[in-house]
C-alpha cells in the first residue's frame, strides 16, 4: 500500500525573505528546481489559481497550479508529476507545500507532498518513491543555492 505523505526539513543559513524568493521567483526556481536545460520556469501570476511550468528535461514538462501564496510563510501548488504535460486535476496531481519559519537566525524549510493515495494505482507507488528521493535532493539544492547567494 502506498503512503500518502513525503516530508523533508532542512535548516538554511539565510533569512526567510531570501529563502522565499528562492522557492517562488522564476529566475531562482529555474536554477534549483528546473532541469539542466537552461530553460527558465514560466510563471503566470504568483497567486492562488495562477500557474507555472517547469521543464525537467528528459523527465518532461510539468504545469503547476498554485494553490496558496502567503509570503513569506507558505507556497503550495499542485502538479501531475506522473503525467508530464498534462493539465493538473485533483485526480492526477499531488499537493506540494513549502513552509518557511525563522529559526536561529536562519530559516527552517519544510517541504511536504501529499495526495499519492488519490493517484491512479499504476503511478502512485512509483511517484511516491521517486518524489521522496527527489525532495531530499531538492532540499539540499535549495540550501546550497540560497546560502551561495
Amino acid at each position: 500500500m502506498v503512503q500518502d505523505k513525503i516530508e523533508r526539513e532542512i535548516s538554511i543559513a539565510a533569512p526567510v525573505e531570501r529563502v522565499w524568493e528562492v522557492v517562488t521567483e522564476p529566475e531562482h526556481l529555474s536554477t534549483w528546481f528546473g532541469s539542466d536545460t537552461g530553460k527558465p520556469v514560466e510563471v503566470d501570476h504568483l497567486r492562488p489559481g495562477g500557474g507555472m511550468v517547469v521543464d525537467h528535461g528528459e523527465f518532461g514538462v510539468f504545469p503547476l497550479k498554485i494553490e496558496t501564496f502567503d509570503p513569506p510563510k507558505l507556497f503550495a501548488y499542485r502538479w501531475a508529476s506522473g503525467f508530464p504535460g498534462a493539465e493538473v486535476t485533483d485526480a492526477n496531481s499531488t499537493l506540494v507545500e513549502f513552509i518557511l519559519r525563522s529559526e536561529d537566525g536562519g530559516t527552517l524549510l519544510r517541504i511536504v507532498e501529499t495526495g499519492f493515495t488519490a493517484l491512479p494505482a499504476e503511478v502512485a507507488e512509483l511517484k511516491y518513491e521517486e518524489n521522496g528521493g527527489g525532495w531530499t535532493g531538492m532540499a539540499e539544492r535549495v540550501k546550497e543555492y540560497t546560502e551561495g547567494l
